[in-house]
């Protein structure tokens, strides 16, 4: 057999396993063996480039980043449903029907999810783009690629065919990457439509890849030669002939007495779904009267969209505990008596902050209406004041965080109550994270997978253990070794000489940011000044507010925060600014803003020029401007400007200022 012959037949084998798995859940072969044969057909393709298919299974897998997505021109509007809210309003979109003409009706689910577009050529699949504003969308060619219900290739398709269709992750898939977002410490999604249209939205289509999302098809937007197909009905079959995934249900009813029964037990099944539906879809089943009816400039006259209502339920509130977000923030959760809704016993239900607590007025013992938002997540609608027990108190959040004894407060901005506790165990993920990230103490190798394992192996507390660990007990830890440990203790070692601005950045200091702690930095040239100074010092330094300065003062008011620092200094972290004020400040009392695209630096490194020069950099246009410094397809910002009569540079004007 020649390698050619080989080659074709592995490759169709493993887009059959593949089909059996994703779209079937029928799978033939274990997940090792479809693994093994996916590592012979890659291997196949590196030795033979000029085999590679358009069809590959590899294709699946995402490839190199894209800086940034192209616009993509549909050849026909995406356009958007119509949506109606009550049987009768369904009524009335039958007669206006009946007034074109008589028809039957097709029902599908509406999918929540992210509507797109497919081109195929010659059976190929070549590009596809997000509805966008229903003219143009970003072409995600390279992250469609990788949802297996997506076909590469198609047989006897026309030359060419658009197809639309709805992506979207399940339930047990979203379910399964907010576990794991979890425990990286990162935020959850909200909804697994969010969630979907934030994966297909990713600049590396590998990261696509990991998500698992799926697509149903409903339409067929453009296609090219002849067709005898005359119903929606027929056209839904005729892409599931070609490989589509369509709606698993697409009946057609006579008349719109059985369309309404029909959306009544399409509603009644939205929890036994493994997929979000956020209501059904009634479209004419008549193509030519469709074309009859048309539509107007934002939607189809022959279709509507009925949408369901959330369910509601009646409990009991039995208790409110308390736990400690990643970032510190003190959440409140109901314990409910369990409730059947929408698909699911229901026993808590997230309070949020003390302003949603007051505003229902919320207390144990309480009865009252939840339902789930979005379909998700429980959330309080009401109390029912008629149930309430005479003996019910108001709710207070904790002075102390119940994880690590340290003092509560309440953000001055916000609703937030937040453990201030520099040890805490529940922020120690997030907290080691973000001192080792880029912008701050900069440790290579540090991400969230490796701090959790130092964290489960009890190697970690507090930053300052990071300046304790030895090589031989990080490379008995799973996944690390040697050459790993002894990368990981150099880059913990070179991170010593950051200076004072990375460190404040790095020890996480409530609304210190990179920019705060740079101007900081730079006016009390060590942290011994700075845990010294007081509300009248700190107000005093630019762009630091009353509010920053008092997050100041109590983060160095706790003694676990002094025992910090002073651990980091026996370590030899360096607590001194890096680098002396220029003596050039010609900018000094100037307020520099960037708009539009700049072609000879960044706008780091603009800042950075105006900063060391004495100036400062605003995001906003005001009449305490200086100057506007603006480069290609500069916007709003520049019409500011010109409004206001602040003079505007251009970049090489802006450069000759700083020689």
């Amino acid at each position: 057999m020649g390698i050619g012959m080989e080659y074709e037949q592995l490759k169709n084998e493993l887009i059959r396993h593949g089909k059996l798995y994703y779209i079937d859940d029928n799978p033939e072969i274990s997940d090792y063996e479809y693994d093994m044969l996916m590592e012979r057909l890659k291997e196949m393709e590196r030795e033979h480039p000029e085999l590679v298919a358009p069809d590959s299974p590899t294709m699946r897998v995402g490839g190199a980043p894209l800086k940034s997505f192209e616009s993509y021109t549909h050849s026909s509007p995406l356009l958007s449903m119509n949506d109606v809210f009550d049987l009768e309003d369904l009524r009335a979109f039958d007669r206006r029907v009946k007034a074109a003409g008589e028809t039957d009706y097709v029902v599908e689910y509406k999918i929540d999810g992210l509507s797109v577009a497919l081109e195929y050529i010659d059976g190929v699949f070549v590009a596809g783009a997000t509805r966008g504003d229903g003219e143009t969308g970003e072409n995600v060619t390279e992250n469609l690629k990788t949802i297996h219900s997506v076909p590469l290739k198609i047989e006897n398709a026309p030359r060419r065919l658009v197809v639309r269709g709805e992506v979207y992750m399940t339930k047990r898939s979203f379910e399964k990457l907010n576990e794991e977002r979890d425990n990286l410490g990162e935020p959850c999604f909200a909804n697994p439509r969010n969630a979907a249209a934030g994966s297909l939205r990713q600049l590396d289509s590998r990261i696509t890849a990991q998500r698992k999302l799926d697509i149903f098809c409903f339409n067929i937007l453009d296609r090219d030669g002849e067709s005898d197909i005359q119903t929606h009905k027929e056209n839904l079959d005729y892409l599931r002939s070609l490989g589509f995934t369509v709606s698993p249900e697409y009946n057609v009813f006579a008349d719109i007495e059985e369309v309404c029964s029909e959306i009544i037990r399409l509603g009644e099944r939205r929890s036994e779904l493994p997929f979000d539906i956020d209501g059904a879809v009634v479209k004419v089943n008549n193509l030519s009267l469709r074309e009859t009816m048309g539509r107007s400039a934002r939607s189809p006259r022959w279709e509507v969209a009925y949408k369901y209502p959330p369910e509601t339920a009646k409990t009991k509130i039995l208790d409110v505990f308390i736990t400690v977000g990643r970032t510190g923030v003190l959440t409140p959760t109901a314990l409910l008596e369990p409730v059947w809704l929408a698909g699911s016993t229901v026993s808590k239900a997230s309070l949020h902050n003390l302003d949603y607590i007051r505003s229902k007025d919320i207390r144990v013992g309480d009865t009252i209406i939840i339902r789930k938002a979005g379909d998700i997540i429980p959330e309080v609608v009401e109390t029912v004041f008629s149930m309430r027990p005479e003996d019910t108190a108001e709710f207070e959040m904790p002075s102390v965080c119940p994880e690590c004894g340290s003092p509560v407060i309440r953000d001055e901005d916000g609703a937030a109550h937040r453990c201030i506790g520099v040890d805490c165990p529940a922020q120690r993920l997030r907290n080691l994270t973000h001192f080792a990230s880029r912008d701050a103490m900069d440790v290579a190798g540090l991400g969230p997978a490796v701090t959790s394992l130092l964290l489960e192996a009890g190697l970690l507390k507090t930053a300052a253990d990071l300046y304790e660990l030895r090589s031989e007990d990080i490379a008995e830890l799973d996944r690390m070794g040697e050459l790993s440990s002894a990368n990981l203790i150099s880059a913990i070692d070179d991170s010593r000489d950051r200076g004072l601005e990375r460190l404040l950045f790095a020890l996480g200091i409530r609304q210190v940011g990179s920019k705060a702690a740079k101007v900081l930095a730079q006016t009390y040239g060590n942290i011994d000044r700075l845990m010294e100074a007081d509300i009248v010092s700190l107000t005093a330094v630019p762009d630091i507010g009353e509010i920053t300065a008092n997050n100041i003062i109590k983060y160095f008011a706790l003694e676990s925060s002094r025992i910090l620092v002073e651990r980091l200094k026996l370590a030899g972290v360096s607590t001194e600014a890096k680098e002396e004020r220029s003596a050039d400040r010609r900018f000094e009392g100037k307020t520099f803003v960037l708009t539009g695209a700049l072609e000879r630096f960044t706008r780091d490194e603009a800042t950075l020029m105006i900063e060391r020069l004495g100036g400062k950099v605003s995001g906003s246009v005001s009449k305490k401007t200086s100057y506007v410094i603006a480069g290609e397809d500069a916007g709003s910002k520049l019409r500011k400007a010109n409004e206001l009569g602040i003079p505007v540079l251009t970049e090489e004007e802006f450069i000759r200022m700083t020689e």
